[in-house]
Parts: C-alpha cells; structure tokens; sequence
C-alpha cells in the first residue's frame, strides 16, 4: 500500500471517528428503532404453542434450546417475554398517544382560551402533579376494575401534566411573536392561528415529550399489572411474568425474573434515549458538537 492510499484510510477512520453530535444521534435512533422493530416482530411471529402448559419440560434453565429457560408450567420463558415486551409497548403506545392528545388540547386551551381557562387548567396540573403518577393510576385502574381498559384509561389520564406545562409555555411565548400579531390584525381566527402558527411551532416539542412519556408508561403499566391491577393473568405481561416468578425464586429459579426484567429495562432506556436523541436534533447549538 502506497502512502498516498494510506493517507485516505486514515482519512475514512478520523471521519467515522469522529462523526458531529447530529450523526451520532442518527445511529443511535436508528440502532434504537431496529431493536424495537426486533422485538415487536418477534412477539408477534413467534409460536404460541412455546407457551402452552408442558410438563415434561419444566422448570428447565436456560440453555440453546430455550434461551431464558422454562417456568414451573414448561413454558418457554423467551416466547413470554418476548410477547409481553410486545404487549407493553402496544399498552405504551395507547397510552402514550392519549397523554399526549390530553396535554396539547389542555396546553393550547390554557395559553389560547383567556385568563379564566389558564387558571383552571394550570390549578389542575398542579394538582396532578402534587400526587405521584403510579398513586393515581392505581385509584384509576382500580375504579375501572383493571384489566386492559382500566389500565390504558388510567396511563392517558395520568401522564399529561408535565408536558401540558411544557405545551402552554411553547404556546404563551410563540402567541406573542411578530407573525402571529400580523395574523391576528389581518382578521385571521383564533383557530386559523392556532393551526397555522402555533401547532407547527410546537410540534417538535410534542414529539419529545411523546417519545419521553413512553418509558414512564411503560414502567408504570408493569408495576400496576404486577400489583394485579392491570392486564389480565391470561396475558404475557411483563408484570405478570414478574408477579408469578416471585414465589419460585427461594427455589433457585432465578432466571424467571432476571431475564424479563432485564429485557424490560432495555426496553425503558431505549425509548429513553430516543426521546433524548430527539430533544438533541432538534437543539440547534447542540446539534453539530463533535
């Protein structure tokens, strides 16, 4: 090899190296969101049958043939946890999407509606906000009597304020600009205004904060379904798998909870950091940084 064929090698290293912020960010919501793929695609394409009762293969560690082992009943742990990892963020989606329509309504009507409609929509985010989400979602769930409805009902009614707040905020500070006050002396409505200006301009803050409710939702609908108010015990639930293997492991049954809880932590940070990897393409000053 030449020196001059040397010299554009290094040059393709030092560019791979040392890729900008943006670049960064790119692979890593593209390696996020294949992982994702994977394991929505697994949960629907696998074999139901790997999770049907078979007592010849119980309470099996794990080995190739089943990679997380088997519980006391010989079901396949992965085939489970796979599905409820599917299941979750089916329930995530729902409930995400909910909060987030609940906070855009809510956040435009508070710094759009007048005085009267501000005061009481920033009383009632403060007080959402003054109790803990899973507190709520658990008296929630619990009214409704559980199940896949009482626990999507409780997720969209408990995790709008925060991004509410961020919403009526974007909204006070882009009514006031220049453009908008044109607008509103040409005789242009309240609502031409609002979806015209006001909604594009907000639009990238309510995809953050969509991509950022999804972990919480996530985490909370398997706590809530552990505790035995949500998803019905027929389900492949995260919380189910979890709630079932605590009485098997004083019996050295440590991989019943060990894998479905990893995965399900893998699953919360990957969300996590594509919100994050969002909120920092769409920070203008942080964007290129190396």
């Amino acid at each position: 090899m030449n020196a001059s064929s040397k010299v554009k090698t290094n040059e393709k290293k030092k560019k791979w190296l040392f890729l900008n912020r943006r670049q960064w960010t790119l692979l890593t919501i593209s390696i996020a969101m294949v992982l994702l793929l994977v394991i929505i695609l697994l949960g629907a394409l696998l074999d139901k049958d790997r999770i049907a009762t078979n007592l010849i293969s119980r309470n099996i560690p794990p080995s190739w043939d089943h990679l997380f082992g088997t519980d006391w009943l010989g079901r396949d742990m992965f085939s489970r946890t796979m599905m409820g990892l599917s299941l979750s963020i089916g329930v995530g989606f729902i409930g995400a999407i909910g909060s987030t329509s609940i906070a855009l309504v809510l956040g435009m009507a508070a710094a759009s509606m007048g005085k009267a409609a501000d005061r009481l929509i920033s009383w009632l985010i403060d007080l959402f906000l003054s109790v803990p989400h899973l507190v709520t979602l658990i008296l929630i769930a619990f009214t409704l009597g559980g199940g896949f409805k009482g626990i999507v009902i409780g997720l969209m009614l408990t995790h709008w304020p925060s991004l509410a707040r961020v919403i009526r905020a974007e909204v006070m500070q882009v009514r006031s600009a220049e453009y908008v006050q044109i607008s509103r002396q040409m005789g242009k409505s309240r609502w031409w205004i609002a979806a015209h200006h006001i909604f594009p301009h907000v639009l990238p803050q309510i995809l953050i904060g969509f991509m950022l409710l999804f972990p919480h939702v996530i985490l909370h609908e398997a706590a809530v379904t552990f505790l035995g108010l949500g998803l019905s015990p027929h389900e492949p639930a995260i919380g189910i798998i979890l709630s079932e293997s605590m009485k098997y492991l004083s019996a050295g049954m440590w991989w019943l909870a060990f894998f479905p809880g990893l995965c399900l932590l893998i699953i919360v940070r990957t969300f996590d950091t594509i919100g994050e990897s969002f909120r920092m393409l769409l920070d203008p000053t942080r964007a290129h940084e190396k």
